[in-house]
């Protein structure tokens, strides 16, 4: 959630913030205002919130226990699953005041580099296998997420996932991407443990906004 109300503010504060781990944009009165936000939806949440694993939220949203979530697309796997229909059971938007801005996370793989022929082969061949349009479909559709290839038929996906898509699309066209924080596509693990730390003791105490300010830019200078 913390990252996703960084992202509503631009996609230029998002980078300086969240990729550059810059201080004065950690330790900035913008920066106040995105944890005062944070803070301010928190009474919308119950007290079993903290600490509870995404998938189990989604299922008390699909069940009418709960009227929303910020998750990622692929949230919309489980209601998928579930048998729940877009724009009929539930509705799937991007966060409020997010436009111009797509935060992105890619499912990836490393391939070590290897001296063996038949090695290399063999990763090249997992390489095409995975980018195959039958492959993106079958695992996309079902997860819920976006194909990572593009020019994909869009047949087979539902209004979110072709929104999503567009956006996707749209957004790289003005410079509005940006990699995910949280799941460890923008910094290093350790400035992102700082920025969790900080942002999680922030969020289940009375700490102020501008003192969790301050201690972002204080804890993520001590990570570099």
């Amino acid at each position: 959630m913390f990252e996703m109300i960084v992202a509503a503010v631009g996609a230029d504060f998002y980078r300086k913030a969240l990729v550059d781990a810059d201080p004065e944009a950690l330790n900035s009165d913008t920066m106040v205002k995105v944890l005062e936000t944070m803070k301010m939806i928190k009474q919308y949440t119950d007290p079993g919130a903290p600490g509870r694993d995404w998938n189990l939220a989604t299922a008390m949203v699909i069940k009418g226990e709960a009227g929303m979530q910020f998750m990622g697309d692929w949230a919309k796997g489980e209601f998928t699953a579930a048998g729940k229909q877009p724009n009929v059971d539930y509705i799937a938007m991007p966060a409020p005041g997010s436009s111009g801005t797509f935060l992105f996370n890619v499912d990836s793989f490393i391939m070590f580099k290897q001296e063996d022929p038949g090695k290399q082969e063999a990763q090249k061949a997992m390489a095409r296998l995975i980018l195959q349009p039958d492959f993106q479909k079958v695992f996309n559709v079902n997860k819920g997420s976006i194909p990572v290839r593009l020019g994909m038929p869009r047949a087979p996906f539902d209004d979110p996932a072709l929104r999503s898509m567009n956006d996707f699309v749209a957004t790289a066209q003005i410079g509005g991407l940006v990699p995910s924080m949280a799941h460890e596509m923008a910094v290093f693990p350790p400035i992102r443990g700082a920025i969790m730390d900080v942002v999680t003791n922030f969020y289940n105490s009375d700490m102020s906004a501008k003192d969790a300010a301050a201690q972002l830019a204080s804890e993520v200078e001590a990570a570099m």
